[in-house]
């Protein structure tokens, strides 16, 4: 694919240096000419100019572009991009970056936002998720809120230990995508029996996560 991204410095950089080992064309685009560092990610296309203007964007070409990235450290600017990206040049997936969560409502398709990616939100999950046992852990949310990746981990005392998947009451709009248990990715079968300390993740709309918490426990 071909991918800009919008704000050239430590996070943007690092997002190009993997999209490139991935094989994919990368273009950088920021308006400060101290962050033009092309000797750093030499595959990388490098464009100084600012972001927030279509014409700029124009002669950048994000017209070619089938992803665009606006991962700036500046939530005003990201939601700009975004906009422009969605709007003026029709980019297919436009993903943008939250840097204050107290912004993340505003990261949706009004904005032209399609993934929106809050690193506090994350971390803060991902911490969540390493203490809590027993409990629901929304981990990343997907499709504009409409739904969520969420982890639970079993209780040494549940009462689901030895009981197959199928025996788990699932309410609709929630599907169970993996199961890790040790060091292993188990695909979940109906047979499949489950054990305490499994974590188990799902996918499931914001309205059924309640639903999911009553039929583990």
């Amino acid at each position: 694919m071909r991918i800009a991204i919008a704000g050239a410095g430590s996070v943007g950089r690092s997002i190009a240096g993997e999209l490139v080992e991935n094989g994919h064309q990368v273009m950088l685009i920021d308006r400060d000419a101290g962050a033009m560092k092309p000797e750093r990610i030499p595959a990388v296309e490098w464009v100084q100019a600012d972001a927030c203007e279509v014409a700029s964007l124009e002669e950048a070409g994000l017209q070619t572009c089938d992803v665009v990235i606006a991962c700036t450290g500046d939530d005003k600017v990201n939601l700009v991009v975004s906009l422009l990206a969605k709007t003026e040049f029709a980019v297919g997936r436009v993903v943008g970056r939250v840097n204050d969560p107290r912004n993340e409502w505003l990261f949706t398709d009004a904005w032209g936002v399609d993934v929106a990616v809050s690193t506090p939100r994350i971390l803060a999950a991902l911490v969540e998720e390493a203490v809590s046992v027993g409990d629901l852990v929304r981990l990343f949310t997907l499709r504009q809120g409409q739904a969520n990746l969420v982890e639970v981990t079993l209780p040494p005392t549940t009462s689901l230990a030895g009981r197959p998947v199928r025996d788990l009451r699932l309410p609709r709009d929630c599907a169970l995508v993996t199961i890790l248990r040790g060091g292993r990715v188990i695909v979940p079968q109906p047979d499949e029996p489950l054990e305490p300390g499994d974590e188990l993740l799902f996918v499931a709309s914001t309205e059924v996560e309640d639903a999911v918490r009553d039929a583990l426990r």
